[in-house]
């Protein structure tokens, strides 16, 4: 390995959309020395998305498949052996496409890939044929693990069972998302927010993110509480469904969509509540940015409880319960005093510099 031939990791990913395990990704791929170590990227979908740019423009590759396009299963397993039988310089395999990690997994290392490394970001699945083939194709993804990684304990749990895994935090910019009060002025002045309370969500418009029951929730405190927005941050399938719900409750007024966001540490400093009553989660990293920044958070129960690294401004909610049960914890942290808490989170294990540095030094001496 020279100075000028960095090592370089084989990411597989679905599409490389604005969510959280992209995010995930790119936080990593920015901060670490590209000099030394390089991302390439396997993904399911012919289109472009989000990232592609940005990744090629630090030097990373990208290959496609056609599989999610024309779900040709046979298919795609002759892609996969076709791919690394032809791509033999890639001698780490880091998967974060859980459904499918056993198939792309074992096919690499029927190729000769010598490390296969699985990371877990979910702690649950669809209640779907869609989940349950997942589940099945899931059942022996640990014989083609060489390494596992999980977001969270019960991410770990919920994918390898009983066996053992790395926990790898969520980490993210800690400086980017401190509380910042010139910020959180600038942004209410430029958004009209100002004289209104704001109530957030990041999330791809997807079933798991909920997003109708959190509309729901609005509705209920509006009908109390009549100073509150709802600011929706984010892209997705779902999107024009909920749209329409929006409409058909007289909400538009009060509900904003701004599509997926560049700059969405400023929109952290101008809410004034962050809301995810997601079905699952394995440990999101909206919910770690939201309470770097000092917003108060209400979170599902169904979301691990290792997303909480600040009692005083977490609460955990049932969607089990009627919408209405929402509103009095939401009035609970009206008015509530912002404070910068990144020191609080960056020694807590959670700061991008320190996690990439850690990654660097791993692959580097497994690829060794």
């Amino acid at each position: 390995m020279s100075e000028q031939s960095p090592v370089r990791i084989l990411i597989v990913d679905g599409k490389l959309i604005n969510g959280g395990v992209e995010a995930f990704i790119m936080n990593i791929y920015r901060h670490i020395d590209r000099n030394k170590l390089q991302f390439d990227f396997l993904v399911h979908y012919k289109e472009r998305f989000f990232y592609d740019d940005e990744i090629e423009s630090l030097g990373g590759k990208i290959y496609r498949l056609s599989f999610r396009n024309d779900n040709n299963y046979l298919k795609y397993k002759r892609d996969l052996k076709n791919f690394f039988n032809s791509h033999k310089e890639y001698k780490i395999i880091w998967g974060h496409m859980d459904g499918l990690a056993s198939v792309y997994l074992k096919a690499a290392k029927k190729s000769g890939v010598p490390i296969t490394i699985a990371h877990s970001h979910i702690t649950s699945s669809e209640n779907s044929v869609k989940g349950l083939v997942k589940r099945v194709l899931r059942h022996n993804l640990s014989k083609y693990t060489d390494y596992r990684f999980a977001c969270s304990t019960e991410a770990g749990k919920y994918l390898y069972k009983s066996n053992d895994f790395k926990l790898i935090h969520n980490a993210i910019d800690v400086e980017k998302f401190k509380f910042d009060k010139a910020i959180r002025n600038k942004i209410r002045r430029e958004r009209n927010w100002e004289g209104y309370n704001i109530i957030g969500h990041v999330g791809r418009f997807f079933p798991q993110k909920n997003h109708l029951y959190l509309i729901k929730i609005f509705k209920a405190l509006c009908e109390v509480d009549d100073s509150y927005k709802l600011c929706l941050c984010g892209d997705g399938e779902d999107r024009a469904f909920i749209e329409s719900k929006v409409k058909e409750y007289n909400l538009s007024s009060k509900i904003e969509f701004t599509g997926n966001v560049s700059n969405m540490n400023e929109f952290y400093q101008g809410f004034d509540l962050f809301i995810l009553p997601s079905l699952y989660e394995g440990l999101p990293v909206s919910g770690i940015e939201a309470q770097t920044s000092g917003l108060p958070c209400l979170f599902s129960k169904n979301i691990t409880k290792e997303t909480e690294l600040l009692s005083d401004i977490v609460k955990f909610i049932s969607i089990e319960n009627e919408p209405q049960e929402w509103i009095n914890p939401i009035l609970s942290f009206k008015e509530n005093q912002r404070l910068d808490r990144s020191t609080t989170v960056k020694n807590m294990g959670y700061d991008i510099k320190d996690l990439s540095d850690k990654l660097q030094r791993f692959f580097t001496e497994i690829y060794r």
